[in-house]
């Protein structure tokens, strides 16, 4: 049975009519988001921290600024969009104390209802609405007239209105123009975790660099290795963007496509086997208690392993040769700045963290 789209047609945008939002956070999801309601005709509010950097970016949008507690007594729609290991201490402080019957809460991953963080009273409506993508994609795209697709899911309908208010907030942000899927709190937290680690970040990246390390081991040139582990992989995922694993093969060359058949399963040996064990890691909770962790602990070996990374050599040769390639739009992410890239926009990923 094929899962059931829902676009504008299928959504009634009234659900929302009259109502105030209150976007909490205005970072990469945070200010798509709260631009996106407004230009669809939502009342937007931004909370935000007093000494928060971003309270001048929203108020130079134009938008209203309130510190949290007043935001979320002020709005009939309050959307958490801080980052996970921020969103308990801000919702503990600031917004279960502010919360009122049949208000709506609202987020754009399910990581802190599915794994217990936060813990909503009975007595309000629980939603999200999940962009497949970043939020300068989000925004631009709105901008353009199109939609990034969505996932949606309804956790708790305290007022009989939850799903109407979900799917018309999902219509503001533009995702029905391209499509939105219905799922659960748990099912989109865990599928997401499991495809950034597996292969969209973790899986890809391991590849990547075991890849340029063997050509470079057996003698080859750096920059030769890079060109062929890294910089064509752009090129082959636009192809299965475009049309799936068919369309890259029918592509590239018949000797590429044998290639992937006969030894592509001989590199990825054991992976499936690995990648129940990090679903497993994800569906009990041992990767969120580990996250969480890390972060209560100071966040020392999410540091120690960026910075691992950060001077492995296949980063050395990339930054040097895309330097001279101004056409890539290159950007560069220094110490301290880890989220810059989140801005640049020739950057998009899966996952709208």
């Amino acid at each position: 049975m094929t899962a059931r789209m829902y676009y504008d047609a299928d959504v009634d945008p009234t659900a929302l009519a009259g109502q105030t939002g209150a976007v909490i956070g205005y970072g990469s999801q945070g200010h798509a988001h709260a631009q996106n309601l407004r230009d669809s005709g939502v009342e937007v509010i931004v909370g935000l921290a007093k000494g928060s950097k971003s309270r001048a970016l929203a108020a130079d949008a134009g938008f209203r600024v309130e510190n949290v507690a007043a935001a979320v007594r002020a709005a009939d729609v309050v959307v958490l969009l801080v980052p996970d290991t921020a969103q308990k201490a801000v919702y503990d402080a600031e917004i279960a104390p502010n919360l009122r019957d049949g208000q709506l809460l609202m987020f754009a991953h399910g990581f802190n209802i599915r794994f217990g963080r936060v813990q909503p009273p009975p007595s309000i409506d629980v939603g999200m609405v999940a962009p497949k993508g970043p939020g300068h994609l989000l925004r631009s795209v709105y901008t353009a007239g199109g939609g990034v697709p969505a996932l949606f899911a309804v956790e708790q309908d305290a007022s009989g209105t939850a799903r109407a208010r979900v799917l018309a907030y999902a219509r503001a942000l533009g995702a029905t123009r391209a499509g939105v899927l219905e799922t659960t709190f748990a099912e989109e937290t865990e599928t997401d975790l499991f495809g950034e680690q597996a292969l969209l970040c973790g899986g890809v990246s391991a590849l990547v660099k075991a890849a340029f390390e063997t050509l470079v081991e057996a003698g080859y040139q750096p920059e030769l290795a890079y060109f062929e582990t890294m910089h064509e992989l752009k090129l082959i995922v636009d192809l299965m963007y475009r049309g799936g694993l068919n369309f890259m093969r029918f592509s590239v060359s018949d000797t590429a496509e044998y290639g992937d058949y006969v030894s592509g399963p001989r590199v990825t040996e054991g992976a499936k086997a690995a990648m129940k064990d990090v679903l497993a890691d994800i569906q009990s909770g041992a990767f969120a208690q580990r996250w969480i962790a890390v972060q209560e602990a100071g966040g020392d070996e999410f540091r120690q392993l960026r910075g691992r990374d950060r001077e492995h050599q296949i980063e050395q040769v990339g930054a040097a040769l895309r330097a001279q390639m101004p056409f890539l739009n290159p950007v560069v992410v220094r110490e301290g700045e880890a989220q810059a890239a989140a801005s640049a926009p020739a950057v998009a990923t899966g996952s709208p963290k």
